[in-house]
């Protein structure tokens, strides 16, 4: 190892721009900066300076403002796969070499390939990974909320997934909340995957949630490449840290769609049905809504009807109900209170079954997988 450690200037530190990714870490827990023939880890903590603006023009800070970034700036962001078919692939590279910013959230990787209507990604140059007072590697994962034990008694709990990115997962999830809220409730969400960035965790506080989590605060600046136990992990501690928030209702998104690797494996895992009270499937089109719902049904997950940008048009709305046979919500209508009650029956009328944790259960799996 040719590690060198060397103390980091705090006067340095504070003139940085720190990213959303970073919205967990006491500044004053950074003291050290580390560099050297270093292999980055997902989650850990780099200081890198701006050399090309690219996408991504501004960065998104821990309290939601987007700062702008000029070349030369400093930033403190994570490193991070990401998984977006309308913006970026990225992977966390194997050396401290430059690479891009790939989510506005602070996530720093290698491109793999952009969509044809993103500009190149902006380019950064890591000057060190950041550590502590020892020189010891900072990860998002040091400063993850607590696991929980499970409550006696649970709050109802909803998922919304979607057949792609921008099928109106967001905001379905933001129009419950509304409607449940409206109504008295005290309600708590999270989103389980995703990348690092705040435009969903805002919107979500913004729509009248108690509480709002992601997996940011769970240790992960991305959910892209993570395995089955982390997944599980990820979901257990942010719906249990819900429970525990005091909320009457848990509204829970997972990102992009059903195709996505780590949604489906999520999914599909067994006993993944006996955390939830039923799901809503945002869609972007009539054909996806059909063929998303299938598949949810055949997984034995309780898909009880449809929203999304596809509910946007009637007609589309029209297609999908003589096809499925379940009620479809244009996304506005969530917020009613007449659409909120009916929810609530059907919720209602679900009982739980107790199961063992689903970490447990996804630790077994992989085993038999090998």
């Amino acid at each position: 190892m040719n590690d060198s450690i060397s103390q980091l200037d705090p006067n340095r530190l504070q003139r940085s721009k720190f990213s959303y990714t970073t919205r967990r870490i006491p500044q004053e827990s950074i003291a050290t900066l580390i560099t050297g023939n270093l292999r980055p880890q997902s989650g850990e903590l780099v200081l890198a300076r701006v050399s090309g603006i690219g996408q991504h023009t501004r960065l998104e800070r821990p309290d939601g403002r987007r700062c702008h970034l000029f070349i030369g700036d400093e930033i403190v962001v994570s490193y991070g796969h990401r998984y977006a078919p309308d913006q970026f692939e990225a992977v966390v590279p194997d050396n401290l070499a430059p690479c891009h910013l790939v989510a506005a959230g602070g996530v720093a990787g290698n491109m793999l390939n952009r969509h044809r209507k993103m500009k190149i990604p902006t380019h950064i140059k890591p000057l060190g990974l950041l550590g502590d007072v020892h020189g010891r590697r900072l990860n998002l994962n040091n400063f993850k909320l607590p696991s929980l034990p499970k409550p006696a008694t649970t709050p109802l709990t909803l998922a919304v997934v979607g057949s792609s990115m921008n099928s109106g997962k967001t905001t379905t999830v933001a129009n419950l909340i509304h409607g449940f809220t409206k109504l008295g409730m005290r309600v708590g969400a999270a989103k389980v995957t995703g990348t690092g960035a705040g435009c969903d965790y805002w919107k979500m506080k913004d729509a009248g949630a108690k509480v709002v989590f992601d997996f940011i605060d769970a240790g992960f600046s991305s959910t892209y490449k993570a395995s089955l136990v982390e997944l599980a992990e990820i979901t257990e501690t942010l719906i249990d840290n819900l429970a525990h928030s005091e909320v009457d209702i848990r509204i829970i998104e997972i990102a992009d769609g059903l195709f996505q690797q780590e949604t489906a494996a999520l999914l599909s895992l067994p006993g993944f049905a006996s955390l939830l009270d039923c799901i809503l499937f945002a869609s972007a089109d009539s054909m996806g809504a059909d063929a998303g719902v299938r598949w949810l049904q055949q997984k034995g997950l309780p898909v009880i009807a449809v929203s999304g940008v596809v509910t946007s048009s009637p007609l589309a709305a029209r297609e999908i109900e003589a096809a499925i046979r379940l009620p479809v919500y244009p996304t506005p209508s969530l917020t009613k209170r007449a659409t909120v009650e009916t929810i609530l029956d059907t919720l209602a009328a679900r009982t739980e079954q107790p199961q063992e944790p689903l970490a447990q259960r996804s630790a077994a799996l992989a085993v038999i997988n090998g």
